[in-house]
């Protein structure tokens, strides 16, 4: 469903992705570690379209069209939805409203808010004094109503108490087995997903197929997400690091 090929970005004139390759089957959930600051929001950003990550080398392409250089609503339009790690407020724009849109007017947004309980909110500015979790069930709501074909989720963990980190991993499970608004063989080959995670909550809920570890802007090392983890965990980032430079070209294509 998602390949990148070789992909440069710069944002605000400096390079931030080098050479990244990655690809994301339909059906298919993907996992992306990596410290802080080694591109992996930039990634997400550039993959839905943000105007300020520049594009510089390399091609992103979804269901084979290449969509490298496309708007943000064409993307959307075509089945790409994101969760945000810190999306802004929309003061004056109703949470309701806001569901209701992205459903396209065929959803009621009232019976998916009570799934998230979310329902006292929607007739709130979207994410105005929200708190983290309501924030993140907020994003969740939204992407459900789209029904997209390819999830972008950034951090679905962070800012999260133990109960919301319950509620929105059930969620993102619910939503990646149901229907979307894709027409076709898509809906035949299942949803995909590429999920960034510094915890691995999201992995007692939803079940990774394929893990990449970026590092200083480019991937790493690819395998199980799991052992990954648990080697991230034992070992820490540093390992990948060294590893990264033993072994430049040790990416396996899923």
């Amino acid at each position: 469903m998602l390949e990148i090929k070789n992909l440069t970005v710069e944002v605000g004139g400096k390079e931030i992705l080098h050479d990244l390759s990655l690809s994301v089957k339909a059906g298919y959930t993907t996992v992306l570690f990596g410290p802080n600051g080694s591109g992996k929001s930039t990634l997400l950003m550039t993959i839905m379209g943000f105007s300020e990550y520049k594009v510089k080398n390399g091609s992103i392409l979804l269901n084979g069209e290449d969509i490298t250089h496309m708007p943000v609503n064409e993307r959307a339009k075509r089945g790409i939805g994101m969760m945000m790690q810190r999306p802004p407020n929309l003061t004056g724009v109703r949470l309701k409203d806001l569901v209701r849109i992205a459903g396209k007017g065929e959803v009621d947004p009232a019976v998916l808010a009570e799934g998230l309980d979310m329902t006292r909110f929607l007739e709130r500015d979207v994410n105005v004094g929200f708190s983290g979790g309501e924030i993140k069930r907020s994003e969740i709501l939204q992407l459900e109503a789209q029904k997209p074909c390819l999830l972008l989720l950034d951090e679905p963990e962070s800012g999260v108490d133990m109960v919301s980190i319950e509620k929105l991993g059930l969620k993102v499970h619910d939503i990646l087995q149901g229907q979307s608004h894709c027409a076709g063989w898509r809906e035949k080959s299942g949803k995909a997903a590429l999920i960034i995670t510094h915890t691995g909550q999201i992995l007692d809920y939803v079940e990774g197929d394929r893990g990449y570890v970026m590092c200083d802007g480019t991937v790493a090392c690819s395998g199980n997400p799991r052992e990954l983890l648990a080697e991230i965990r034992k070992m820490g980032y540093n390992e990948c690091i060294r590893c990264k430079l033993k072994r430049p070209n040790v990416v396996e294509n899923l």
